[in-house]
This record gives C-alpha cells, sequence and structure tokens, in this order.
C-alpha cells in the first residue's frame, strides 16, 4: 500500500489523519503548510507524489473559510505533482446547513463547495454524516457517505441507563432517531421546533412519553449549543431525567462547549470528527473515527463493498 497511497493532513484535525495512518500501517506524508504575512496559504509537497492515489484528511471546521481555501491549495498542489487520484477525507462538510433554499436571493452553499472541490482537482470526497444526505447528489464525482451511528450506539449499550428514551430534536433527525430506538430496542420521542433566527429555536410540541424516563438525544452536529439547551429543558418541564447528547460532529463554537456542562446533562457524546479540546471535560466522551475512515481508505485502495459502512447513513 504504502507504495501508491499518500496520506497528508491539513491543519484542521492532524491527530485524526495519525491515526487513520497508523490503523492502515502507512506513515503520514509531510507537507509544509504556511502563512504569507499577507494571510496567503502556502502548500508544498515534500515527497513525491507522482502517479501516487492521495488522500487529504481535512474537515472543515473553525476557522472555516481559511481550512476550506487550504484544503483547495492543498488540491491544486497535488494535482500540479501529477497526482494520480486526489481523494479528499473530510469527516465534517461544512456549509451543509445550506443545502436549500428557505428564503428568496439566498445561497446554496453546500452545491457551491461541491462545485470548487471538484473544479480543484478533488476525485473523491469521503465524509460521515452530511446533515442533509442529498448533498451527495450535488457531485459529479463518488462521494462514500459513512456513517458514526454504530460507533455511537455501541457506546450508549455501554452504559446500562434506566428508562431510556431516544428523541429527535426535531423532525428533520427523526429518520435516525428511529433508526437508533430500533437498534437499541429503546423507546422514540420526536420534538417540533421553530427557528426566529439562525442557532436559535423553540420547541413547540413533543410527541413520546419522556417522563421519568432518560432522554438520548441525537443531532448530528453540536453548534452553538443554544438548541440543545432549549430541548434539554423542555424535556425537564415535561418530567424527564438528566440527558445524553449525542452527536457526530462537536463544533461548540463560541461558548458551546461551556454550555454543555448544564445541571440537566449528565454527559455528551461526539466523535474526533472536528479536533476537541485535550483533555475534554470530564462529562464529554470522544469517540474515534479513525477506524471507519481507515476501512474505507482501504477498501477504496484494495476494492470490496463500502456496503457496510454506508449502514444507517441515510442513503
Amino acid at each position: 500500500m504504502q507504495h501508491r497511497v499518500r496520506i497528508f493532513s491539513g491543519s484542521s484535525n492532524p491527530l485524526l489523519a495519525e491515526s487513520i495512518c497508523e490503523m492502515l500501517g502507512a506513515e503520514l506524508g509531510s507537507v509544509t503548510l504556511s502563512r504569507f504575512k499577507s494571510g496567503e496559504i502556502y502548500v508544498n509537497y515534500e515527497e513525491s507524489i507522482r502517479n501516487c492515489d492521495v488522500f487529504i484528511v481535512q474537515s472543515l471546521s473553525h476557522p472555516i473559510n481559511e481550512l476550506f481555501v487550504e484544503l483547495l491549495v492543498m488540491i491544486d498542489a497535488a494535482k500540479r505533482a501529477s497526482a494520480r487520484t486526489i481523494n479528499i477525507v473530510m469527516p465534517y462538510y461544512g456549509y451543509a446547513r445550506q443545502e436549500r433554499k428557505s428564503a428568496p436571493r439566498e445561497p446554496i452553499s453546500a452545491k457551491m463547495v461541491a462545485d470548487v472541490l471538484t473544479t480543484a482537482g478533488a476525485s473523491r470526497v469521503i465524509t460521515i454524516d452530511l446533515h442533509a444526505p442529498a448533498i451527495q447528489g450535488f457531485f459529479n464525482i463518488p462521494v462514500d457517505h459513512l456513517t458514526a451511528l454504530d460507533l455511537i450506539s455501541e457506546h450508549l449499550k455501554t452504559l446500562n441507563l434506566p428508562n431510556p428514551v431516544i428523541v429527535s430534536p426535531d423532525a428533520g433527525r427523526a429518520k435516525t432517531a428511529e433508526k437508533l430506538a430500533n437498534h437499541l430496542d429503546y423507546p422514540f420521542a420526536i420534538m417540533f421546533k421553530k427557528r426566529p433566527a439562525h442557532n436559535e429555536s423553540v420547541i413547540t410540541h413533543v410527541i413520546g412519553d419522556v417522563h421519568g424516563r432518560t432522554p438520548i438525544i441525537i443531532e448530528d452536529i453540536i453548534d452553538s449549543g443554544n438548541t440543545i439547551v432549549n430541548v434539554v429543558e423542555s424535556l425537564k418541564e415535561r418530567g424527564a431525567s438528566p440527558a445524553i447528547i449525542c452527536a457526530t460532529h462537536g463544533l461548540f463554537s463560541g461558548d458551546g462547549l461551556k454550555r454543555m456542562a448544564h445541571p440537566h446533562i449528565q454527559n455528551v457524546v461526539v466523535t474526533n470528527s472536528i479536533a476537541i479540546q485535550d483533555p475534554p471535560p470530564e462529562w464529554l466522551k470522544v469517540l474515534s473515527v479513525a477506524p471507519i475512515l481507515s476501512t474505507a481508505v482501504r477498501i477504496i485502495l484494495e476494492g470490496g463493498s463500502l456496503a457496510n459502512l454506508f449502514r444507517d447513513a441515510g442513503v
């Protein structure tokens, strides 16, 4: 494998890239990433990648715009160095929440990101738990949409929670929450909310029995944490016990991480699709997606089926 594959990391999550390489028995490639005084990004691959299958690990987390441009420059450098394929390992796909127009004169930024990645020279995108699975259709190159749902469900099995109930915080996550409930054989509840502004929400209805139960709230992204806090407080008003929060991507923008230290939240479970401060708080459990991503890379290189990794990813 090492003769024809090179794995490099952008600035977003080098520890995840190292874990992927360790599981593949490969070395993380050497690349210089620096900034000119003007803020422009410089990239130089310090080894030959001619006719190689290049994998670039980069999540579009904070600062998203800088990391996005850095990724584009890395793609361009790899293309001009005659890489055979350029595969983007993007555990967290930024701008995914702007996948449709909900008001006049708005952009569809998720589509723009797909177009720019393809035009820059990406051959394939590997990602985890897109906010909207339909984003796969924005690409004219292969997209491997993996899921961390099995990883999260296996962790939940170890907690032995009293009277658990899977809770979808909105209608958009109902399908995922129902799959998790069926997999764990737990009851299921769904909440409905309205959004008066970005990163703000108001709970209007709860369907399902949550009184005296331990809610397991399943989300794809925790951003500012405002929505989660509103959900938790609404469940508390309806007699629920302190909640478990599960999400694939822990953005924790601004004071989002501090906001999760809520008296009615037992603990929070996220993955390392986005780099988390080290050490994390005691109540924050970080699961590694390196096994999922390394398996996907190996199958892509050696051939085989990714069907098991697609399970419950909305495909």
